[in-house]
């Protein structure tokens, strides 16, 4: 980011590569080892002396990578604040010992005042659904979504909101996913390559060729993809190629509001289903990945929900002999539930649809076939880091677009 003016002065340089609107500083104080900066309306931060010592461009900060230079072992209590005032129209000055000053951009300082740095900063706040909610994926217009960072952001955030949301009247070339995933970020690669097929037809049932019951005609309950990783894929994204099939309707249930159910009125599953381990387990000739977990794993904190419910690849109880009756009452309760009206909702692709939702939340399914017919779908896995990541940067390039 190059160094602008504000009226006769340049701009501060920040720690990161964002623009800031200028937001004067009215007042600053120093209490310990805390520069108390105040706004006009009442806002105040309590900025640490070391945090503010890290944050000084080319001592604490490297101007072209914007990352932090100091290794904490080499801070010493003899780096105080000697000094601290508000100027260039605003800005904050403070002094540390032995250096001379360093100018911070009080609307920097304003955005972590604001809590706009943190880790949910820019994203719109998780909301659990029904079918109450919608009955088919929220739709975005996926013939523009590649030119238009409108139609781009409002997809992203539909992704985060609601963990599903739906692009249609996309290119049917089955190259689409990875132009896609170029304006996102990288793909997650498994063991069924970067980007992989589901094709089924009444032909394929009971296939000795496919290394997947996604490519047979059969029923598939709701379940999450790959519970056999340490950290299963994050967003998965299928995209419809050509649809000739009768029915096999994909089926969508909002694992959260399911699990928020089961832990309001049925406390004793959730517990078995949150404490109690599975062994999870991908067969194959050249492949053995496996993970023990619980079935609702809620990590650690602020970690995204993870759901283990995929049933072709849950093994083994890894738990007492005492503990696997309930266990298995647990999972079919919550099965039962996921499966039900009152949290699944069911819809048909058509070629040209992309359909992307968070596969450690949703719980995706497939109705039976009932007709013969190709249907060729093109998935890929993308982390929640990078749809998150790119939500944030759209969001705040279209706010200063405003």
């Amino acid at each position: 980011m190059a160094i602008v003016e504000h009226g006769e002065h340049q701009l501060p340089p920040t720690p990161d590569f964002y623009e800031y609107p200028w937001t004067p500083i009215e007042s600053v104080s120093v209490d310990g080892r805390f520069v108390v900066v105040r706004w006009a309306d009442g806002v105040e931060l309590e900025a640490f002396d070391w945090w503010l010592l890290e944050n000084v461009v080319d001592r604490g900060f490297d101007l072209a990578t914007r990352e932090q230079l100091i290794d904490p072992a080499a801070l010493t209590n003899d780096v105080a604040v000697e000094s601290a005032v508000v100027v260039d129209d605003g800005a904050l000055q403070v002094t540390f010992t032995g250096s001379t000053p360093a100018t911070f951009h009080p609307g920097w300082l304003r955005h972590v005042a604001d809590d706009q740095h943190l880790a949910q900063s820019w994203l719109p706040e998780p909301t659990s659904w029904t079918p109450a909610t919608f009955t088919e994926p929220p739709t975005h217009d996926g013939s523009v979504v590649l030119d238009d960072d409108a139609t781009f952001g409002a997809w992203l955030d539909d992704l985060v909101r609601y963990g599903i949301a739906r692009l249609r009247g996309c290119p049917t070339d089955e190259g689409f996913n990875a132009v896609l995933a170029g304006k996102i970020g990288a793909v997650r690669d498994t063991n069924f390559g970067p980007f992989w097929d589901v094709k089924a037809d009444v032909e394929m049932a009971g296939s000795a060729d496919t290394n997947s019951t996604a490519n047979t005609n059969l029923r598939l309950g709701p379940h999450t993809d790959l519970p056999t990783r340490e950290t299963p894929p994050g967003f998965q994204f299928l995209h419809c190629v050509v649809n000739e099939a009768g029915g096999g309707f994909s089926t969508m249930a909002d694992g959260a509001a399911v699990v928020d159910a089961l832990r309001e009125q049925h406390p004793e599953h959730y517990e078995a289903l949150t404490t109690l381990n599975w062994v999870f387990f991908n067969r194959g000739p050249g492949i053995d990945h496996r993970w023990s977990g619980p079935f609702i794993d809620h990590g650690v904190a602020n970690a995204p929900l993870t759901l283990r419910a995929f049933y072709p690849v849950r093994a083994f109880p890894d738990m007492a002999p005492a503990d696997q009756p309930r266990a298995y009452e647990a999972m079919r309760c919550f099965s039962q539930m996921a499966d039900s009206a009152r949290f699944k909702i069911a819809y048909p692709f058509k070629p040209g649809d992309l359909v992307g939702f968070d596969n450690r939340r949703i719980l995706h399914g497939r109705d039976a076939f009932e007709s013969g017919g190709r249907r060729h779908l093109r998935g890929m896995y993308i982390d929640q880091d990078e749809i998150r990541s790119t939500g944030r940067v759209i969001n705040r390039r279209l706010a200063n677009q405003i």
